[in-house]
């Protein structure tokens, strides 16, 4: 019975390390890890955010990604990027199919609106397969 202690204490103390080790920037396998905001495929994971909620708005407006707060990778299967980012209302219209990047942003006054959006993409490359798992936006 003693050896079975031992190695639940050891198991215990095992486990606090690990999770200790997580926090304090010591990177765990299969964990999300912070990427730069240049990051090729960030920049079309964000694109995809502000597309899939200009497509679901029913403003009259575009919105473009305007900041990026937070942005991860994470290996699963695939990459899942985790992006908190702001989307704020341009001053082109949806109805003349504008290329959102030559839309500036509504400039200061009432037509002016940002949105905090929380995103989560899963990126397959070897399928060319890219879902939108979480678009939750909040002005």
């Amino acid at each position: 019975m003693m050896g079975l202690k031992t190695l639940l204490s050891l198991l215990g103390v095992l486990e606090l390390m690990l999770a200790a080790g997580g926090r304090h920037g010591r990177l765990m396998p299969g964990s999300p890890t912070n990427i730069s905001r240049k990051d090729p495929v960030l920049r079309q994971v964000v694109l995809r955010a502000a597309c899939s909620f200009n497509n679901q708005s029913n403003d009259a407006f575009l919105f473009k990604p305007s900041a990026i707060h937070r942005a991860q990778r994470q290996v699963v299967k695939g990459v899942l990027y985790i992006v908190d980012l702001e989307i704020s209302r341009t001053v082109c219209s949806k109805r003349d199919n504008n290329n959102l990047s030559n839309c500036d942003f509504q400039p200061e006054g009432r037509l002016q609106q940002t949105f905090q959006c929380h995103t989560e993409v899963w990126v397959i490359p070897w399928r060319n397969e890219t879902r939108t798992l979480v678009l939750d936006c909040k002005p």
